[in-house]
């Protein structure tokens, strides 16, 4: 430390910021959870009164689990997938139309007021594109209620979701490919890879751990973390809650409800199925390229 200590100086700024901004949050939220607080009163000590009323006396937090646990098992792994494969199929293109993919696919995730396109798709009446292609073509009769049906609620947000998920981690497998060192490619010829599929695995995959675990962290954060898409169709809250989330529940609670105590509880047991998750995934990469 004492050799090192002008790199020390250098990252001090961030880590302080990160302490104060990050863990300190994070501890408080947990602290607060095994307490009573309005916003109103000083927080009263609760112990773990929070916790049992959320996971034996909440249905409506029950619900919210099984949609979220549908959500990160379907979202997850196949947006997860989807960003890589697109991703290295557009490694492949020349620069100039490489640069143009990366746009039209990034685009989705930062375009505001994206879900008007998704509302006008599965507007309830004649006049929504789906309910008029259905219609033209015999399907159904009338207009479906898209989003006043608990039955189609969760699938249409789930496509929608699936639809945004090219983002940050999308960059972060087009930067990965990128640094790839390709002398690695003539070696592995010389030891015996004979096919794309094999340069994947034992090559590609392998020197780009740093960006897959990056986005594994960011598509287990988004998966486990939908609100907006559900909040912004499906409304808030949700016809029988069909579309109702984790993140949901804690909304509700912390910004409309002012159950502090409550919320941060919901907020502890999010990070800690994230966490479990995040270990999870780790040790799943680690033996890629074994």
């Amino acid at each position: 430390m004492k050799n090192d200590k002008h790199l020390y100086v250098l990252i001090a700024p961030y880590m302080l910021l990160f302490f104060i901004f990050t863990v300190l949050p994070v501890v408080m939220s947990m602290l607060i959870s095994l307490t009573y607080f309005n916003m109103l009163e000083f927080p009263r000590w609760a112990g773990w009164s929070n916790y049992t009323r959320l996971l034996l006396d909440d249905d409506i937090f029950l619900i919210a689990l099984k949609n979220t646990l549908i959500f990160a098992v379907i979202t997850g792994p196949i947006s997860y997938i989807a960003c890589f494969v697109f991703a290295w199929l557009i490694n492949e293109l020349r620069p100039k139309v490489r640069a143009f993919m990366t746009l039209v696919f990034y685009a989705p995730s930062i375009s505001g007021n994206i879900y008007f396109v998704w509302q006008i798709m599965f507007s309830g009446d004649s006049y929504g594109i789906v309910n008029g292609f259905l219609m033209r073509t015999g399907f159904i009769n009338e207009p479906i209620l898209w989003f006043q049906n608990p039955k189609y609620t969760l699938m249409i947000i789930i496509i929608v979701q699936l639809w945004l998920s090219l983002g940050t981690s999308f960059l972060a497998f087009i930067a990965g490919l990128q640094t790839v060192d390709k002398t690695l490619f003539e070696a592995g010829a010389m030891d015996g890879i004979r096919n794309r599929w094999q340069e994947l695995w034992y090559i590609t995959l392998p020197s780009m751990r740093p960006q897959l675990m990056f986005g594994a962290v960011i598509q287990i954060t988004a998966s486990f973390a939908v609100a907006d898409v559900a909040m912004n169709l499906a409304g808030f809250p949700s016809v029988q809650y069909s579309a109702h989330t984790i993140v949901t529940h804690l909304i509700d609670y912390g910004t409309i409800r002012f159950e502090m105590g409550y919320a941060s509880a919901i907020a502890t047991v999010l990070f800690g199925i994230m966490l479990c998750s995040n270990l999870v995934i780790q040790k799943m990469l680690r033996r890629v390229g074994e």
